[in-house]
C-alpha cells in the first residue's frame, strides 16, 4: 500500500493484512452479509444467561450515521441479548445522527427527565457528557470483568477517547476512519494503477484531474462537507503532519499546517477544478460514487458494506492524505452508561454493554457494515477470517489505523467542532479567506475554552 507507483493490487491486501496481524500480535468494509443480518453469530458472544430478580427494561439510544443495515443489525443483536438473558428487554429507540443524540440526551437531562440507560455518542461527545454528568465511569465493572485483560484487546487508538480523568467512561462500539474509495475501472481507464490509491496530496490532485471530465459528468474527486464537515477536512490537517487541537481545552485552528490543510481542500475545487464547488452533501458522495458521477471519494469505513454493495464496478479502497502522507483522524461512537440510573439497570446495562463489545458481535458488525471492529481478537475469528478471504478491501481500513490521529475532542465539543466547521464551509464557499476564517474559529474557540481548566 505505501509505495503507490510500483505496488500491484493483491500485494497491497497482503500488505494491509500484514499490518493488521502485527497490530493483533503487537498492539477509522464489506460487501452484501454473508449471512442474514445478525443471525450467525456463535452464542458464545453472550454474557452467561443469569436470571434477575425482576424484570429490567433498558432505553437504548443509537444513531445512525451512514448508510446500510444498521437498525436490522441492532434489533437482531438486541434479540440475542435478551435470549440470552431472561428478564432484560431492551427498547432501541434510533436517536437521529450523532448531534441529535447528544442534544437529545442533554436536554432531557437539563429538563429533569429520564435519560435512556445506555446510549450511543460520538467517543468525542466524552468531555462535555462528563461536563454535565450525564454518564458514569465504568470502571467497578471493568475491574470485576478481568481489569487490564479485559480492555487489552480493544484497539489503544479506539479505547484512548474512553479514558479522562483516571476514569475509563465507555468502550468503543461502532468505529471508523474516514478512507477513499476509488473506481478501480475508471483508473484503469485513465492510465492509472488500478491496485493503488494515491499517497499524498500532489498524486491526489493528479489522479483526480486524469479523471475529470470537463464537461462536469464525472468528478475526479468529492469530499463532503456538511453534517460533520470538521471530520474529513482533518484528513488534510493529520496528513500534513499535525491535528487541530492538543488538549481538551486547546484547539490549534490557525496554525500554519491547519491553514494549509484547509487551502488544499479549497483548491480542490477552485483552483484544480476536480472537485465541484460549494458544500457537498455527506449523503449524496456514496450516490455519486455509486453512480460513476465521482472517481473518489472520502467516506466513513462505515460505509463500506453499502458501497460495495451498490456499486457494479470494481472498488479500491486506499486511505485519506495531506500533504505529507497518509492521515486520518479516528470517529465513530462508544457505549456510554448514563448516570442516575436505577442500580438494577446498570448490571443489565453492563452485561448489554459487554455483549455489544464481545468479539463476535463486533465482527459481525464490522462484516455487515464496514465499521472497524474495535476489538483486535475480532480479527481472529474465524467469521472475520473468511470474510476478508472473500472481500480483502475489509482488512484496510483497520491497518490505517496506524495513519490515525485523534478527531478533534474538547469541552462544548458540539460547539467548538461547529466553529471549525462554519470555518470549513466558510472558505469552501468564498464568504471568507482560508486564514479569517480559520482566525474567527480560533478566536470563538478560546472564548468557549478559557473556563475550562483541562
Amino acid at each position: 500500500m505505501v509505495n503507490r507507483r510500483s505496488t500491484k493490487w493483491m500485494f497491497a491486501i497482503s500488505m494491509a493484512l500484514g499490518l493488521l496481524l502485527a497490530s493483533l500480535a503487537g498492539c477509522a468494509p464489506a460487501a452484501t452479509p454473508t449471512s442474514a443480518p445478525a443471525t450467525a453469530v456463535p452464542a458464545t458472544a453472550a454474557p452467561a444467561a443469569t436470571p434477575t430478580t425482576a424484570p429490567v427494561t433498558l432505553t437504548f439510544y443509537y444513531p445512525v450515521a451512514v448508510p446500510g443495515p444498521i437498525t436490522q443489525l441492532i434489533n437482531g443483536y438486541i434479540s440475542q441479548f435478551e435470549a440470552a438473558n431472561p428478564g432484560i428487554t431492551v427498547k432501541a429507540v434510533l436517536s437521529g445522527g450523532y448531534p441529535d443524540t447528544l442534544t437529545k440526551i442533554l436536554t432531557t437531562i437539563k429538563g429533569g427527565g429520564t435519560p435512556p440507560d445506555v446510549a450511543v455518542c460520538l467517543s468525542t461527545d466524552l468531555y462535555s457528557l462528563v461536563d454535565a454528568k450525564a454518564i458514569q465511569p465504568l470502571d467497578s465493572y471493568i475491574q470485576a470483568a478481568g481489569g487490564n485483560s479485559f480492555t487489552s484487546d480493544f484497539y489503544p487508538a479506539y479505547l484512548a477517547n474512553s479514558n479522562y480523568q483516571n476514569h475509563t467512561w465507555s468502550l468503543p462500539f461502532q468505529r471508523s476512519i474516514p478512507v477513499l474509495y476509488y473506481n478501480a475501472d475508471l483508473f484503469k481507464a485513465a492510465g492509472l494503477d488500478p491496485t493503488k490509491g494515491p499517497a499524498n496530496y500532489a498524486e491526489l490532485v493528479a489522479d483526480a484531474q486524469k479523471l475529470t471530465k470537463s464537461d462536469g459528468s464525472q468528478w475526479g474527486i468529492e469530499i463532503s462537507s456538511d453534517g460533520i464537515p470538521y471530520w474529513l477536512f482533518q484528513s488534510f490537517v493529520i496528513g500534513n503532519g499535525s491535528n487541530v487541537f492538543t488538549a481538551a481545552n486547546k484547539v490549534t485552528f490557525d496554525t500554519p499546517q491547519v491553514i494549509s490543510g484547509l487551502q488544499d481542500f479549497v483548491d480542490l475545487a477552485n483552483k484544480y477544478k476536480v472537485m465541484p464547488t460549494g458544500v457537498i452533501l455527506w449523503a449524496n458522495t456514496p450516490t455519486d460514487f455509486e453512480n460513476g458521477r465521482a472517481a473518489m471519494i472520502y467516506q466513513s469505513s462505515g460505509a463500506l458494506a453499502n458501497i460495495l454493495k451498490n456499486s457494479k464496478f470494481n472498488v479500491g479502497v486506499s486511505y485519506t492524505v495531506g500533504e505529507k502522507g497518509y492521515g486520518a483522524p479516528t470517529g465513530g461512537g462508544n457505549l456510554y452508561m448514563l448516570n442516575g440510573i436505577p442500580a438494577d439497570h446498570q448490571a443489565a446495562a453492563w452485561k448489554f454493554i459487554q455483549f455489544m463489545t464481545s468479539k463476535d458481535i463486533q465482527a459481525d458488525f464490522s462484516i455487515n457494515t464496514g465499521y472497524i471492529a474495535s476489538r483486535q481478537s475480532s480479527y481472529s475469528t474465524q467469521a472475520m477470517k473468511d470474510y476478508i478471504a472473500k472481500v480483502p478491501q475489509a482488512a484496510i481500513p483497520a491497518a490505517g489505523l496506524q495513519y490515525a490521529g485523534p478527531e478533534l475532542a474538547t469541552h462544548d465539543n458540539a460547539q467548538i467542532q461547529k466553529f471549525l466547521g462554519d470555518a470549513v464551509q466558510a472558505a469552501l464557499t468564498g464568504q471568507s479567506s482560508v486564514a479569517d476564517a480559520l482566525k474567527n474559529a480560533q478566536q470563538q474557540a478560546d472564548q468557549v475554552l478559557s473556563q475550562f481548566s483541562q
